[in-house]
């Protein structure tokens, strides 16, 4: 194992702060960054900095003596964080990026030129690289409210209940940024990893009381409905990019990928997996 630490960018994401713990257990030497470092929580032995790729002058400091990064997509600040990287001698980044560049529905165009954006420059940067391309984050149901309305009333209200997802465990992801980040052979590589089965929206609700032990209703709402439920929360082009997705996906099973198992030696984790381990967040 390398003596040089690996920078997390984003050590507070739910992706990276996986990525450092799962560094921390394979015995590497990590140093983590967030833009707001005092509220990092990270395991013991673990250097925190502060880094803002839309804040160049953090960046020398927090990468002095790097030579591996984990990266989130963010195409502001990319060429001046791509000098800093490259002054301070860095090998390898490991870039989370989206499935959405080789495969999305015209909706997702904002989200397919972001992510590619970014992987042109890295691509372009000399610096090797290795890009991690999930679809559909299973985390991604946090964000649109669900265990608060789990919690408090025992159903959803959403869109398009047969609408499928590969949905990945976050950890899963972090795994393979993992051995990209501390084994040789996955340099100038591109991964589309996803979750071991296409579910539904449905299924996935259903799964959730069948962990937590509680009947839920999916209450259908309207693509209008579902629109201004979504307005205060997120961008229009948000908006639009992920309820596009979820008409296009209506009764459409996800394509998958075996990329979790054959980089990591275990199969991907299930919607339920990812559901127990986030139990306490639909149950408070």
């Amino acid at each position: 194992m390398n003596t040089e630490p690996i920078l997390v960018i984003g050590a507070g994401g739910q992706v990276g702060a996986s990525v450092v713990e799962q560094l921390v257990a394979a015995g590497a030497k990590v140093r983590a960054s967030a833009r707001n470092p005092e509220k990092l929580s990270v395991p013991a032995g673990v250097e925190v900095v502060r880094a803002d790729v839309l804040s160049p002058e953090t960046l020398p400091a927090a990468l002095a003596g790097v030579r591996k990064v984990f990266l989130y997509a963010l195409p502001q600040g990319i060429a001046d964080f791509l000098d800093a990287a490259r002054a301070a001698g860095v090998e390898q980044i490991v870039l989370l990026s989206s499935q959405t560049v080789v495969d999305a529905f015209p909706e997702q165009k904002p989200i397919t030129e972001m992510h590619r954006a970014v992987e042109e420059a890295i691509a372009g940067s000399g610096i090797a690289y290795t890009f991690l391309r999930p679809h559909n984050f299973a985390t991604n149901i946090l964000m649109w409210g669900w265990p608060e309305s789990i919690r408090t009333e025992g159903r959803v209200r959403f869109p398009y209940p047969g609408s499928h997802s590969d949905a990945i465990h976050e950890k899963d992801i972090a795994a393979v940024a993992v051995k990209a980040l501390t084994e040789p052979g996955h340099e100038g590589q591109a991964y589309f990893l996803s979750g071991p089965e296409s579910v539904t929206q449905r299924r996935q609700l259903e799964i959730i009381g069948e962990v937590i032990g509680r009947e839920l209703v999916f209450e259908e709402l309207t693509d209008a409905e579902a629109r201004r439920a979504l307005e205060p929360i997120v961008p229009i082009w948000v908006m639009d990019a992920v309820v596009g997705y979820w008409e296009h996906s209506d009764g459409v099973p996800s394509h998958l990928s075996d990329t979790v198992e054959r980089i990591t030696g275990r199969p991907a984790r299930t919607f339920a997996e990812w559901a127990a381990d986030h139990a306490a967040e639909f149950t408070g």
